[in-house]
């Protein structure tokens, strides 16, 4: 029999394969070994590979997409690992409830990822600030009641009532020449009424903020390598790029921060109940300043926590109620019978009126309060709820989950569900006339703001936004798709982000039907 032979090539080739192979299984046994060896029932999940773990699953498509689809595999409560990091997903209402509610205490904290570290002064603002902490306890109670509750939101209808009608006056201008943007105009909207609520009517650098925050939200989207590989030196290296331009952009964030701050402080009036001339009480600074300045809070109002507590407010409130309303409209153009019965509901009402008044509509718009809920069931402005970190080992639905383990909860694969919603791909507002659910978190298939001790404080300040800038755009306007395009043609594609917004613009055209008022007077 002839001896066989192998070339050097072959056998470099062997001791490479050979090498690898045992690299892959010390790394697999490291990864699992451990957990095996204490005997934990981990939650089930696609098998990772060495280094990147389970990250390969979701690529292609955006995140929670691709959650979703991995948990049709492997349960409503799954494993993935991302990069270093041990993620567990959650997508039923009875996981979420576990997270959310029942061991609230225990999930009560976030991870602070390294981009969001900077933008918030390593967490003193309210979204990320540990929860145990009387910072946190402080800031949640100063923005629940004071900047953002019942009262602070009611005083600032004069500027959601003027902001409305500059938005129908600017469609009127733009639809006599060509389709509307009505995503960019909707943008524009939340952007000035949150600007107002926030720094005020004329404060020179409204602008140059809302252009940094915007940068802000883009180095914000998705993870930086050092959150995936949080002890690895290379990753350090690798993701140094990206945080030398987050550093940057909250360098001129702090710069303006502070500009704005004393522009403030040279122009306020003398304290109590000072109002403009637009008769509205203290905007956000002011009264954020009244509280560094008379004290009453139990913790220390710095700048730097002024800072985070305004990012906070700015990079949440705009961006998610522009998102919502965008795609509320997206699938009105989509369903014409729903676009005509939400118009007639708030034409009726207001019976010719040149615009739309809060009193007119506030809570005489059941149908079009539908419509903001079936939008927000398919479309939730943050899929993936902010992730939670459990303070010590515990169990979700008899799986062990480890100390420390991040958690995301995933609302988009929530709304979508068809074994929790008839027709859970249709947009059917009408499902709301018999579905007894609201904002509150308490009915865990509906999780647009979260739930629990970290739910979103900014809801009640969000919605009539929402509101007013729907009712306005169908009280003037009638819409469809430029060209008579069908209106199933229009593309509903996501875009990735920290919000799930419209991937492409929103360009419509625009039918006047009532015309809007000149000028800014009523």
């Amino acid at each position: 029999m002839a001896e066989i032979t192998f070339s050097p090539a072959v056998w470099y080739t062997l001791l490479v394969v050979l090498v690898v192979t045992v690299l892959l299984n010390k790394l697999l046994r490291s990864l699992f070994s451990s957990s095996h060896a204490a005997g934990l029932n981990l939650p089930p999940g696609p098998w990772p590979l060495p280094v990147i773990g389970s990250m390969h699953c979701l690529l292609g498509s955006l995140p929670h997409h691709a959650m979703r689809r991995l948990a049709q595999r492997y349960g409503p409560v799954m494993l993935l690992r991302l990069g270093h990091v041990r993620t567990v997903v959650l997508s039923s209402p009875e996981a979420a409830r576990e997270v959310l509610k029942t061991q609230d205490a225990i999930f009560a904290n976030r991870p602070l990822y390294v981009t969001m570290d900077i933008f918030t002064y390593g967490g003193q603002d309210m979204s990320f600030a540990p929860y145990a902490s009387r910072h946190w306890k402080e800031l949640r109670r100063l923005c629940a009641t004071e900047l953002l509750g019942p009262k602070p939101v009611l005083s600032f209808r004069p500027i959601r009532e003027e902001e409305a009608a500059g938005l129908v006056r600017a469609v009127a201008a733009a639809a006599a020449a060509a389709a509307v943007d009505a995503g960019e105009m909707i943008k524009v909207l939340m952007n000035d009424i949150l600007m107002r609520c926030a720094i005020g009517d004329r404060c020179p650098m409204r602008d140059e903020y809302i252009a940094e925050l915007d940068a802000a939200l883009r180095l914000l989207a998705g993870f930086n390598l050092v959150d995936l590989f949080p002890t690895s030196r290379l990753a350090r290296a690798l993701g140094a790029g990206s945080l030398r331009a987050a550093r940057e952009v909250h360098e001129r964030l702090h710069r303006i921060t502070h500009a704005i701050i004393d522009y403030h402080e040279s122009n306020k009036k003398a304290a109590g109940a000072a109002t403009d001339d637009h008769g509205r009480r203290e905007d956000i600074i002011d009264l954020l300043l009244r509280f560094q300045r008379d004290g009453g809070l139990g913790i220390t109002l710095t700048t730097q926590v002024l800072s985070g507590v305004l990012f906070d407010v700015f990079a949440a409130g705009s961006e998610t109620t522009a998102t919502t309303t965008i795609w509320a409209m997206s699938e009105l153009v989509r369903s014409p019978v729903v676009m005509h019965r939400a118009q007639s509901e708030v034409r009726q009402l207001l019976q010719g009126k040149t615009r739309v008044a809060e009193a007119d509509i506030q809570g005489r718009l059941p149908y079009l309060q539908m419509v903001v809920k079936e939008t927000l069931r398919l479309h939730p402005p943050a899929p993936l709820i902010l992730p939670r970190l459990n303070a010590e080992p515990t169990k979700i639905l008899g799986f062990d989950i480890p100390e420390g383990t991040t958690v995301f909860v995933n609302a988009w694969a929530l709304g979508r569900d068809d074994k929790l919603w008839a027709d859970a791909s249709e947009f059917k507002p009408e499902r709301f006339e018999y579905e007894a659910v609201d904002f509150s978190g308490a009915d865990f298939r509906f999780l647009p703001a979260g739930a629990g001790r970290r739910m979103c404080p900014g809801v009640m300040f969000g919605l009539p936004n929402i509101e007013i800038a729907l009712a306005s755009l169908l009280y003037h306007f009638d819409w469809k798709l430029p060209g008579g395009a069908n209106p199933s043609e229009l593309d509903m594609a996501e875009s990735s982000g920290i919000t799930a917004r419209r991937k492409t613009d929103l360009l419509l055209e625009a039918i006047p039907h009532i015309c809007p008022p000149h000028g800014s007077e009523p």
